[in-house]
């Protein structure tokens, strides 16, 4: 019997849902709406289609979201002058830069000048830190999108071994720490892994397995534990077609949930950031004291 598909556009749809009331709500409380700017360096078509889908779902939620397109040659300093003026702007709610970034421009360096109250991607230093607190709300979107999947399956995490196979910055290190707090028992894959031949030993004890590497097919099917999770973020082109991480029908035969590539992770993470938006606003709009992440 195949596992049960996770289908990332219904969830998606559910929590912009709910997202969509809460905005309403501080409509009538506040009398405005989140306003986020997305900050994109140049116009390459994969970016502006990303962009594009951020917007729509912004207007799904009622949420006002402007996309600002900087010339590709735009300068380090220039940047980080943009990005103080809307740090500045109390009209602005939150501020992303959009990825992949000109190689001239050091994203590192200029995720830590957006303001960590308007962090929509919590990629600054102090926001990574306060998430290892429990102390913000602001989660990085890809991990937090993930952690949406594991809870619609209702499966209390509790003591659960969960193995995350990529340790990003951006996904695998933040997602082994909202992991944690669910009191799962992680463990953390990575090339050093493979070195060592200890991958698929690692997958076969794994009742919640993500993989976020970005080689497709790098899991096979029979390594997967039976009555698994398999959240899989990898994206990648083959022949024409976008496939994940993880070889999917073998996988789901072994799997009780799964999700797809694409229509899996990614509907969910455009949605997560305008969640992250709206805490955004929360706390600059109603002065909220977030002591404990709740996801």
């Amino acid at each position: 019997m195949s596992g049960q598909i996770l289908d990332g556009k219904f969830l998606a749809k559910r929590i912009c849902d709910e997202l969509s009331r809460e905005v309403q709500v501080l409509k009538d409380k506040t009398g405005q709406v989140p306003h986020l700017v997305n900050l994109m360096l140049g116009n390459e078509p994969e970016a502006c289609s990303y962009a594009n889908s951020q917007k729509r779902t912004a207007q799904q939620i009622g949420i006002r979201y402007d996309l600002v397109q900087l010339p590709s040659t735009t300068k380090q300093l220039e940047l980080e002058n943009h990005i103080q003026k809307l740090n500045q702007d109390p009209a602005v709610h939150g501020i992303m830069i959009h990825k992949p970034v000109p190689n001239h421009i050091d994203y590192r360096r200029i995720g830590n000048c957006v303001a960590i109250e308007k962090d929509l991607e919590g990629i600054n230093v102090s926001n990574i830190g306060k998430m290892m607190l429990g102390e913000t709300l602001i989660i990085p979107c890809t991990p937090a999108a993930v952690m949406e999947h594991i809870k619609s399956t209702g499966v209390n995490l509790r003591g659960k071994e969960a193995v995350v196979v990529g340790a990003s910055e951006i996904v695998g290190k933040p997602l082994s720490l909202l992991l944690l707090r669910e009191w799962a028992t992680v463990s953390i894959c990575h090339i050093a892994t493979s070195e060592a031949r200890r991958l698929q030993d690692h997958i076969a004890g794994a009742e919640i397995l993500v993989v976020a590497v970005g080689k497709a097919g790098l899991i096979k099917g029979e390594w997967i534990k039976k009555g698994a999770i398999v959240i899989d973020v990898g994206i990648n082109q083959v022949n024409g077609h976008i496939v994940g991480d993880v070889e999917f029908e073998s996988a789901k035969e072994r799997a009780a949930f799964i999700t797809p590539v694409p229509g899996g992770v990614g509907p969910v993470t455009v949605v997560m950031l305008m969640r992250n938006g709206i805490e955004a606003y929360k706390y600059q709009k109603l002065q909220n004291k977030v002591e404990r992440l709740s996801l």
